[in-house]
């Protein structure tokens, strides 16, 4: 499920809005799977709308597959401390899943939200890096990811392991497996517990949705076998029970049809939506690891100080040669420390600001889905219910008629 606010991703204004106001709108569209074998891979058209002066124009249309939004995602981990960079999808190795039409689909409708998601954001939106997403051509594209150094000239799959890796460390941490230097403020500590209680909570109704949509299918293709069975039944009978055979036969078809469409209802509206949210909230625990990068740099370069401040001392006292030297050192370790110290209030900051917005967003998302839920059991009790009161007068009929007796 797309979320609505995501439909028309915006500055301020919706794309209809007047030309003055800035807008910019992503649909990713029409999966379409290249190559052959292993070298296989599904693309997507990438569709922007926007009137952002940095762009080529109201429209572009670019293909992009699967690795172009790693590189994307990277870039911008990277580049934006503190801002909760949305989750992509996880990449399929098994061959017969990674090809099928609803997996093809769910991944579709996870990076039009992951995009959108992107370009909806107040500082994300200006990144060069979307700007080349959304505009470069499959060749420029493709020499942009070559040209990248270091953690970005890993594959995708390394890529994902590596995310993985900074997950398992910061779940070490928060466990005390391992006892580095933390931050303990109230504030850090409640949204530490906060964020690994919500991933818990998540990760379980994200179960047993998964677990409903299952029962749906196997509900409706019980129906489906159900209803060929009494259809045969009911051809072995030329009087009015044959006829009633084969109405509850095919009543039980068209029912297995409709469980199916709510079945794939409940997978892309409300499972896919709660599994997006456990993989929004470990994109925030990889936030975190950052900002306790940034805290224990900032204490190592505080102790570091503290030591060269003694060996200064000490040579200013004897009036040692080394203390010219003592002190430039000094200075420049000084100024790298208040860098530091910068540098963790800003993602301190920064993290504030998008715990509130990531909230809120959660708040509309998960209504949305609950909704979605709720509306698509009423609408399938409902046809259930419809098709089988259809059938009891002919059944009640049916079973009031007497057999005459010789």
């Amino acid at each position: 499920m797309i979320p609505q606010q995501w439909n028309s991703v915006v500055s301020g204004q919706s794309p209809r809005s007047p030309s003055s106001q800035p807008f910019i709108s992503v649909s990713v569209t029409d999966p379409a799977k290249m190559g052959n074998g292993v070298q296989s891979y599904i693309s997507y058209k990438v569709i922007t709308k926007t009137n952002f002066s940095d762009y080529q124009g109201p429209e572009k249309i670019v293909i992009r597959r699967y690795n172009d939004f790693v590189w994307l995602r990277e870039r911008l981990f990277d580049k934006y401390k503190g801002i909760f960079i949305p989750p992509l999808p996880e990449k399929s190795t098994v061959e017969k899943f990674r090809f099928s039409a609803e997996f093809i689909e769910m991944r579709r409708q996870a990076l039009d939200t992951f995009v959108n998601r992107i370009a909806s954001h107040h500082e994300l939106q200006k990144s060069d890096d979307l700007r080349v997403f959304l505009q470069a051509d499959e060749l420029s594209m493709e020499m942009a990811r070559s040209q990248e150094i270091g953690i970005f000239k890993k594959k995708p799959a390394e890529l994902m392991q590596i995310f993985k890796d900074v997950q398992s460390k910061v779940t070490d941490v928060v466990l005390g497996k391992e006892k580095p230097v933390e931050e303990s403020s109230p504030e850090y500590e409640k949204m530490k517990h906060y964020i690994f209680e919500l991933e818990e909570h998540l990760a379980e109704a994200q179960k047993h949705a998964y677990r409903l949509v299952k029962r749906h299918k196997e509900l409706g293709q019980s129906l489906s076998d159900f209803g060929k069975a009494v259809k045969l039944l009911g051809d072995c009978e030329d009087n009015a029970l044959g006829k009633v055979f084969s109405e509850l036969g095919a009543k039980s078809e068209m029912l297995s049809i409709k469980m199916q469409k709510e079945a794939h209802h409940l997978l892309m509206n409300f499972e896919e939506p709660l599994k997006d949210y456990v993989r929004a909230v470990q994109s925030i625990k990889a936030t975190i690891a950052e900002r306790g990068n940034a805290f224990k740099q900032q204490c190592e370069l505080t102790e570091t100080m503290k030591l060269k401040e003694i060996d200064l001392n000490k040579y200013r006292l004897i009036r040692s040669i080394k203390q010219a030297e003592a002190e430039h050192e000094y200075e420049m370790l000084q100024a790298e420390s208040e860098e530091a110290t910068r540098r963790f209030e800003m993602i301190v900051r920064i993290m504030n600001d998008e715990m509130v917005r990531f909230q809120e967003q959660k708040t509309l998302d998960m209504g949305l889905a609950i909704h979605e839920f709720a509306k698509g059991q009423a609408r399938l009790a409902n046809g259930i219910a419809d098709a089988w009161r259809s059938l009891l007068p002919k059944l009640e009929a049916c079973s009031s008629q007497t057999p005459n007796h010789q």
